[in-house]
């Protein structure tokens, strides 16, 4: 993300619109300053619907071992894409194949990631495969990070339960599927974790509506937040 300098939410003579922003409607109507928060001045990059392109080798530093290791142990076509942004590594995997890549993630010897810090889910509503879950990994013994991250339709949003490997990501598998609706196949109890069990949707995907309720204080009416607020 970038900065207005001037702090002023207008772009200054030198500013250059980078490749791949767009300005946008933010919070409360805020307008030209392609800000989505309201308050001022930043410019979010918009995912590209596109074909995720792998940072181009070498990638520098232990990245390259990590991916190294994993082809050697799985070939060539285990990794759908490597990515190196903002100094992270992200490695992405076929839904099908996730579980034993963080079998072997974790149990081979020059990889050792034994802990999976956490599981999120995503949700591109412009992409094919519009929701993603990123498994954020750590290795204890070597010091490093990593990230695996896969993509499914709403047509299929079946993803390989990884419980077995990581205890972890048991409850956390649950909230992705609560909140994205995706099925991790193998899961010993894929149960609503935050919601209601009889919940209809998903209410963390971009397509659920806001809703919200009107409320009344000190005499002022707050409309709901699909009401008061704009994103556009």
């Amino acid at each position: 993300m970038t900065s207005d300098p001037t702090g002023t939410g207008s772009a200054g003579p030198d500013d250059v619109q980078p490749v791949g922003m767009q300005r946008s409607k933010g919070l409360f109507g805020v307008a030209d300053t392609g800000d989505t928060s309201g308050f001022g001045g930043l410019v979010q990059a918009t995912p590209s619907a596109g074909e995720i392109v792998s940072t181009p080798a070498p990638l520098g530093g232990y990245f390259d071992e990590i991916v190294g290791a994993l082809r050697e142990a799985h070939g060539d076509e285990i990794t759908r894409a490597v990515i190196v942004d903002r100094g992270e590594l992200t490695i992405h995997i076929a839904p099908d194949r996730l579980a034993e890549v963080c079998q072997t993630m974790r149990d081979d010897e020059s990889l050792r990631f034994e802990l999976c810090n956490s599981v999120s889910g995503v949700d591109y509503p412009d992409q094919r495969n519009r929701l993603h879950v990123a498994y954020h990994l750590t290795s204890m013994t070597y010091r490093r990070r990593v990230r695996l991250e896969t993509a499914v339709g709403l047509d299929n949003p079946t993803v390989q339960s990884v419980t077995a490997v990581y205890p972890t990501a048991d409850w956390q598998e649950r909230e992705a599927y609560d909140m994205f609706g995706v099925v991790f196949e193998g899961h010993p109890h894929l149960t609503r974790i935050l919601m209601p069990d009889d919940w209809e949707g998903f209410p963390q995907r971009k397509d659920y509506p806001l809703g919200g309720i009107a409320v009344e204080y000190k005499g002022a009416h707050i409309p709901p937040p699909d009401e008061r607020r704009a994103y556009k």
